[in-house]
């Protein structure tokens, strides 16, 4: 270290004093700042705002007719499952629907459905159409698409117990309607 060739200047020599008076402005400091305080809080308490934040059920399938000829033999809702597929905060729903045949493997459709406020649940679009002679399987609603394998028949000569084509489908709402990821079979009513 180098050595100054100035003399020691007296402010640099502290002494008990400086350290008192330090000691008392801080205190002084730390003491001015705890004497402002809020003024009183006047408000009333009063009852929480109550907000409907009840969820709004997804339609029933049970309540709708579905757009499918069975000659009398009524229909069968074979699996279904709610989901918001165009982002407006309401859930629909989509079945897979068949005839009510008692044997044999009838060909599905899928419905998505809605409700309006008070309104009875009703179709409004249709994905596969059962006239397209396709079963569903693997069937599922995730994050607005849909996504099911259809199972269908090469010819007429295969027999309706054993499907002998397979593919895989999802749609998703655009716009105004659904549009589906392979193929062309969705079909808006």
């Amino acid at each position: 270290m180098q050595t100054s060739a100035l003399p020691d200047l007296a402010h640099t020599a502290t002494k008990p004093v400086h350290w008192l008076a330090t000691a008392a402005a801080m205190a002084a400091v730390v003491a001015l700042a705890g004497l402002p305080q809020p003024r009183t809080a006047t408000a009333t308490a009063t009852a929480p705002e109550k907000r409907t934040t009840t969820p709004v059920a997804a339609p029933d399938p049970a309540e709708v007719d579905f757009p499918l000829e069975c000659g009398g033999a009524g229909t069968t809702v074979a699996k279904q499952a709610p989901g918001d597929l165009d982002g407006d905060g309401r859930p629909e729903t989509v079945a897979v629907v068949h005839c009510d045949a008692g044997s044999g493997t009838p060909p599905s459709g899928i419905y998505v459905l809605t409700q309006g406020s008070g309104a009875a649940p009703r179709v409004v679009a249709t994905l596969v159409d059962p006239a397209d002679r396709k079963t569903v399987t693997d069937f599922v609603v995730r994050e607005g698409r849909v996504s099911a394998t259809l199972l269908g028949y090469s010819s007429l000569e295969v027999p309706r117990c054993c499907p002998d084509q397979e593919e895989q489908a999802s749609w998703r709402y655009q716009g105004k309607a659904f549009v589906r990821t392979t193929g062309d079979l969705a079909r808006a009513v």
